[in-house]
């Protein structure tokens, strides 16, 4: 994954004020910590910032001009509604060192016909080194049969990546496609399990037969 620069500045105001103050101006309030040294509060340029964030795992180089922190983000507020960032926790890292993260999984191909493709995990955590996690991770469900399974461990890393999910959790089954008539009778079977009785359709005679009607005369 590349780095991508962010020019950064120290802040000294803090509070909701503040904080309010910084997004006025197209910014946004971070920390970054880690690795033993004291919390450093900065701001971020908005625009770039989150296009950098568009990433998973984005590797940023927080520059404050005389000095330089690696850093990946830890967490991420976002505004519930316009879901502009509103703060941003960030992660000191070193190059070399392993750091364990969760992976985006991108299923690839066309499983065979008449089946159904159920992804179960979306992601999977691995350990790998800091300057070369993996944007995303694909597993390919090309030409696979109803009844297939993927666990995480069947799942191929990059070189250098070793998984840390339970490698028996599942991350793709494939099962065949349910017919119309086979969804009824499982419908019909389940009704019949809960004590469900469905009301008879009435006939054509029966729905056109006229209301009988009390015959009265004067006298």
């Amino acid at each position: 994954m590349a780095e991508t620069r962010i020019p950064a500045e120290q802040r000294t105001e803090f509070g909701k004020g503040a904080a309010r103050r910084i997004r006025r101006a197209d910014k946004i309030p971070a920390v970054v910590y880690g690795h033993g040294e004291a919390p450093m509060h900065v701001t971020l340029p908005g625009h770039a910032t989150m296009l950098a964030l568009k990433h998973s795992n984005a590797l940023l180089d927080i520059d404050l001009g005389d000095a330089q922190h690696l850093v990946l983000p830890k967490d991420v507020q976002r505004d519930p509604i316009r879901g502009t960032i509103e703060h941003v926790d960030l992660i000191v890292v070193r190059r070399g060192e392993k750091v364990t993260v969760d992976v985006p999984l991108h299923l690839t191909g066309e499983a065979a016909p008449s089946t159904v493709v159920q992804q179960e995990l979306t992601t999977v955590s691995v350990e790998t080194e800091a300057t070369h996690i993996p944007d995303a991770v694909e597993v390919s469900v090309e030409g696979l049969e109803a009844g297939t399974q993927i666990a995480a461990s069947d799942v191929t890393l990059p070189e250098g990546t070793t998984l840390v999910t339970d490698p028996e959790a599942l991350v793709v089954v494939i099962s065949a496609q349910v017919t119309a008539e086979q969804a009824e009778a499982e419908l019909e079977a389940l009704e019949a399990e809960a004590g469900i009785v469905r009301d008879e359709p009435t006939t054509d005679e029966e729905s056109t037969e006229a209301p009988a009607s009390d015959e009265s005369s004067d006298s």
